[in-house]
């Protein structure tokens, strides 16, 4: 059993920053491959698939951005904490949504929320 536990949302200022973390608890291989996604208000119907991929680090380490974050977020690991991590610069009022992370132990396209079995419950991220 896996369970993965985000915290950090809150609500920010235009430019401000915030640091997302989650907490996976359980077996590590089973979310060796993490990201993080987002959900805007209004699209909660759409469930998983209407998520958007944010940020991704694929099973070897490399990591992926939606164009729209680059430069902005940064995405990290401490394996021995078993934590992800969302270091979100230079906020913008888009930016505001509800923030999952996943875990998979294969993927193949790190942004695409299929690809993953396992989610958190979300924090949430207003701009303002």
């Amino acid at each position: 059993h896996v369970q993965l536990v985000e915290s950090g949302g809150g609500s920010v200022q235009t430019g401000g920053s915030l640091k997302l973390s989650c907490l996976a608890d359980g077996y590590s291989h089973i979310t060796k491959c993490m990201g993080w996604f987002r959900q805007a208000p209004g699209k909660e119907h759409e469930g998983v698939v209407g998520r958007e991929g944010v940020a991704a680090i694929a099973c070897d380490g490399t990591t992926t951005y939606a164009d729209s974050v680059k430069g902005r977020f940064t995405i990290s690991k401490d394996n021995d904490k078993n934590t992800l991590y969302l270091q979100m610069n230079s906020l913008k009022p888009e930016d505001t949504a509800m923030y999952y992370c996943a875990g998979t132990p294969v993927v193949y396209s790190p942004t695409e929320p299929y690809e993953y079995n396992y989610w958190g419950q979300g924090t949430q991220v207003t701009v303002s």
